[in-house]
């Protein structure tokens, strides 16, 4: 009987972290391996305004995700303030995000505004920041988008 209850916990801890995994998954936007960003810094978004590429040796883990730095002074910041600097809509697109669809942004296309960034899908058919920027209203945009993710992070792609 102790072996079966010793089991049946086992059994139930393995599905409850598989089902916080897969939450994780559905809310941000991250690769195979777990690494947010594809890899870009969020220290570099936030604090320089720029996108640079981080190196895997300075790479700061954060609720299952995996954060690149360019430097280890932006891993440190990034470890004494990680949810300052974490994406908006889990690194999903923006425009997107407020459309009401999760997309894979450009990680060089981004919005530093009120302490927060945002990412924008880019190619050829779509600039989804030039469409942000082009309705003038980032309050309304972010209202908006905020309330979608309130439903679109527990939805997969």
């Amino acid at each position: 009987m102790k072996n079966i209850i010793k089991s049946s916990i086992l059994i139930l801890s393995m599905l409850a972290s598989t089902l916080i995994f897969a939450q994780d998954n559905k809310a941000n936007n991250i690769d195979n391996s777990n690494i947010a960003l594809q890899g870009y810094s969020p220290v570099s978004y936030l604090d320089l305004g720029i996108a640079q590429k981080g190196v895997k040796e300075h790479k700061s883990e954060y609720n299952k995700v995996i954060y690149y730095f360019t430097s280890a002074e932006q891993k440190a910041t990034f470890d004494g303030n990680p949810k300052k600097y974490l994406p908006q809509y889990g690194g999903f697109c923006a425009f997107g995000v407020y459309a009401g669809a999760k997309f894979r942004p450009d990680p060089n296309k981004f919005i530093v505004k009120g302490g927060k960034y945002f990412l924008y899908l880019y190619n050829l058919e779509l600039d989804a920041q030039q469409l942000w920027l082009a309705e003038n209203n980032h309050g309304k945009l972010v209202s908006t988008a905020n309330k979608n993710w309130k439903k679109l992070k527990k939805t997969y792609n």
